[in-house]
């Protein structure tokens, strides 16, 4: 329990510190070069969702935004018995959620700072809680294919016997 509330508050605590950052020590717009032209410090405000992407209503993506978030942590709450990679990628998923929720509610857009790229070819933009669900997504499908192959594996042994 103390793994995965450390999760989900670090991945929200370092989003909203650096964003908080960014928005006391950079004029919007402003790029700062940190490893040549591949990596950078970029001031944007993303009033869509992630990646800049847009969606009609911000009102109703927020409020799903919301209902997605209390979704997952019922889930958490309910399902505690899950694996460790399971809970974990929850919780990193729910930390950005958050992270991004409360800009959505208190400025009506998000920090994004994160820039990546080589040349003319660049990632969107993006923050601390984008990449916590990237990577919570990841550990959480990670997880489920393995405990998936090892369902399998055990079905095949058994039959066998």
């Amino acid at each position: 329990m103390v793994a995965i509330a450390l999760l989900f508050g670090s991945a929200l605590i370092l989003d909203q510190v650096t964003k908080a950052i960014v928005r006391q020590s950079m004029v919007l717009g402003q790029s700062i070069p940190l490893v040549g032209d591949f990596l950078s410090f970029t001031y944007v405000e993303n009033p869509g969702i992630a990646f800049g992407i847009r969606l009609g209503n911000g009102t109703i993506f927020t409020v799903l935004s919301l209902l997605a978030s209390l979704g997952i942590l019922v889930y958490l709450i309910t399902h505690w018995d899950e694996p460790m990679g399971i809970k974990s990628g929850l919780a990193l998923i729910l930390g950005g959620a958050f992270g991004n929720l409360i800009d959505r509610i208190l400025f009506g857009k998000v920090v994004d700072f994160i820039e990546m790229g080589i040349g003319q070819y660049r990632w969107p933009v993006y923050n601390i809680a984008d990449a916590a669900v990237v990577i919570g997504m990841g550990i959480l499908l990670i997880t489920v294919f393995r405990h998936e192959r090892r369902l399998k594996e055990k079905e095949l042994t058994s039959s066998k016997e």
